[in-house]
């Protein structure tokens, strides 16, 4: 085996450089109309990625957020029965689908 490459897992973390002010992370949810817009708008604006399980009419339920979500400079990708919404700077790569 090659000794070239070592990579330490357990100090990953500490070396990641995060703003002291991020409060971003991977917010899980039902769109389903009983969550205001302005819930998940406000989810996004502290940097939240939106993992949204789809129950109805998709182009609906999204019609109250994802165009200011997009005007930011956001992104919305439909993925089966699930909607990610990611907050500007975070690139959600479709590539594969």
């Amino acid at each position: 085996m090659s000794d070239g490459f070592n990579l330490d897992l357990r100090r990953a973390e500490e070396e990641i450089d995060i703003p002291d002010d991020f409060e971003g992370g991977v917010t899980l949810g039902v769109l389903d109309g009983d969550t205001s817009d302005s819930e998940w708008l406000d989810e996004i604006q502290r940097g939240c990625v939106l993992f949204l399980a789809v129950e109805g009419d998709l182009n609906e339920l999204a019609a109250g957020f994802a165009g200011d979500v997009k005007d930011a400079g956001g992104s919305l990708v439909h993925f089966r029965e699930f909607l990610v919404v990611a907050p500007p700077g975070v690139d959600v790569d479709a590539g594969r689908l």
